[in-house]
């Protein structure tokens, strides 16, 4: 039998340039035996600006929506994920060879219900620069990633674009937040309030930084808005960690 981890990409106009480069970066990948990838492209709108960018390819599945923003993109695309593990990259970044390995690796034990891995910022130069608060190789308990996220400036010690989760504690969870931006932090302080993850020390992503990138944008650090979405995010995480009946448990 043949197991699918998803990839799930989210992609607006102004991104999808860089959709050939995420491209090779999954043709590139080697995975373990019986293992196969499907890559869910969800445009985030309806226009005629990503669709030549779509790689041509059996595994890809493309699809559009009415615009509102990287979350719903994601969520939509949910709908046609086939695998077991669902994987997060953005249309402008980039695997690393052997990610997807290690992440099937990581979730291939019972008590894990996600993974991440360390990244490099890729600068526009063709430069990498590294993260230097990567927590130890290995598991990460529940509720730590919120500890240090609070402590630091609600910067989390792993980075939530590097995700790859179990399919169905994904869609328990409700998927990503539904935040104009940080969707994607919010979704793994709340994974992380309700079961155990993994972190891989070898680099996992090249997180593209160019202008045209979401975060780069004014908007995104713009104070007001962005205390009300720490503040959604941050109370989320510690309600689901009160739950005391709901934890991750695999069968």
């Amino acid at each position: 039998m043949t197991e699918t981890i998803t990839i799930i990409t989210a992609v607006h106009a102004p991104g999808a340039e860089h959709l050939p480069d995420a491209y090779k970066s999954l043709t590139e990948q080697e995975l373990p035996a019986g293992w196969q990838w499907q890559w869910v492209i969800q445009e985030d709108g309806e226009t005629d600006a990503v669709t030549p960018f779509v790689p041509d390819d059996e595994r890809v599945s493309f699809g559009q929506g009415r615009a509102g923003r990287a979350a719903m993109a994601r969520t939509m695309g949910l709908a046609r994920a086939r695998g077991r593990y669902v994987k997060v990259l953005d249309a402008d970044d980039m695997l690393t060879p052997g990610t997807l390995a290690r992440d099937i690796a990581a979730l291939s034990h019972v008590s894990i219900g996600w993974a991440t891995s360390r990244v490099l910022d890729l600068l526009p130069d063709g430069s990498t620069v590294g993260f230097d608060q990567d927590p130890p190789a290995g598991l990460i308990e529940r509720g730590t990633v919120l500890e240090h996220w609070k402590a630091h400036d609600y910067r989390a010690q792993v980075h939530p674009a590097t995700l790859c989760v179990r399919r169905d504690l994904l869609m328990a969870i409700g998927g990503w937040m539904a935040l104009p931006a940080s969707e994607d932090t919010g979704l793994l302080l709340a994974l992380n309030a309700v079961s155990r993850g993994w972190f891989n020390a070898e680099t996992g992503l090249l997180y593209r930084k160019w202008p045209g990138q979401v975060t780069s944008q004014a908007s995104h650090v713009h104070e007001g808005e962005r205390s009300a979405r720490m503040a959604v995010i941050g109370t989320r995480a510690e309600i689901l960690a009160g739950f005391e009946g709901w934890r991750f448990e695999d069968d």
